[in-house]
């Protein structure tokens, strides 16, 4: 197992904000903000907000801030990682399996 796991139903895309503080996640029944110091969900909202050209709004900490998200495959998990390549996750579905995380 890698650093931390996320359990979210119905993962739809993840994004990192321009800092990598926080990761965006959004799902068929919501959004999530997660800390990636720790994490834990700092911020959570139950409105239905799908990304529209690769792109999510943020929520608490950095709401309204545009995040450049990834969707996720449904059938197939995929790698994601950071801008800076210090932080790489496995999403899938039905969670986000934090493999590596440099501070």
């Amino acid at each position: 197992m890698g650093v931390a796991y996320l359990h979210i139903g119905g993962l739809y895309a993840v994004g990192f904000d321009t800092s990598e503080t926080f990761l965006l996640t959004i799902s068929h029944s919501g959004r999530g903000l997660f800390s990636t110091s720790d994490w834990n969900r700092v911020a959570r909202d139950y409105a239905l907000a799908y990304p529209e050209n690769g792109r999510g709004v943020g929520i608490g900490p950095i709401i309204g801030r545009i995040v450049n998200v990834t969707e996720i495959d449904p059938d197939d998990p995929i790698v994601v990682k950071s801008a800076s390549g210090r932080i790489e996750l496995i999403c899938e579905s039905s969670g986000i399996e934090v493999l590596k995380c440099e501070k």
